[in-house]
């Protein structure tokens, strides 16, 4: 989870490659920004032998036809598409499918957005971490959701969450 406007490249190449590495699946928003950095760092990486990139789309509010523009972004390897055009905690937000679907969240910085995902996460009891090596931008975050300044303990908090050797 994270910006959908702002890569941020420095956090969001890691998460990808980490997740490819570890051979689970990806599930973001499906758009730009940190969606985007995510998902090619995941399908483009070396190391992935299993896992597939999935993108939770939202429609365009009163066309439920219709994906938002700039969505899929191209790494997108599976889109579902919904009838959803909200980003936010509202029951109308497609928030609530991204957090529910998945076994363990990585937040990265980003707006109002990814601060209901984190807040979903907390509401539901979903395993989650939020990776910044700048606390300053995920300050707004829930404090109930645990931070992570590196890379590798984002790496420790998901082999712990899901298990994984």
């Amino acid at each position: 989870m994270g910006s959908g406007e702002t890569e941020y490249l420095a956090l969001a190449e890691p998460v990808g490659e980490l997740l490819a590495r570890l051979g689970v699946n990806l599930l973001t928003g499906g758009g730009g920004g940190v969606m985007t950095a995510v998902s090619r760092a995941y399908t483009r990486s070396p190391h992935r032998t299993s896992g597939i990139c999935i993108g939770v789309l939202p429609c365009v509010k009163g066309n439920p036809a219709a994906c938002k523009a700039g969505y899929p972004n191209e790494h997108v390897e599976l889109a579902i598409r919904t009838h959803l055009a909200y980003s936010d905690e509202l029951v109308e937000s497609r928030n609530h499918i991204n957090v529910l679907s998945s076994d363990a969240l990585v937040a990265l910085p980003g707006g109002k957005g990814t601060k209901s995902e984190v807040a979903l996460a907390v509401r539901y009891g979903k395993p989650i971490v939020v990776f910044s090596d700048d606390l300053r931008l995920v300050a707004e975050f829930s404090e109930k959701a645990p931070r992570a300044r590196t890379i590798g303990e984002v790496e420790e908090s998901l082999r712990r969450t899901l298990g994984l050797r």
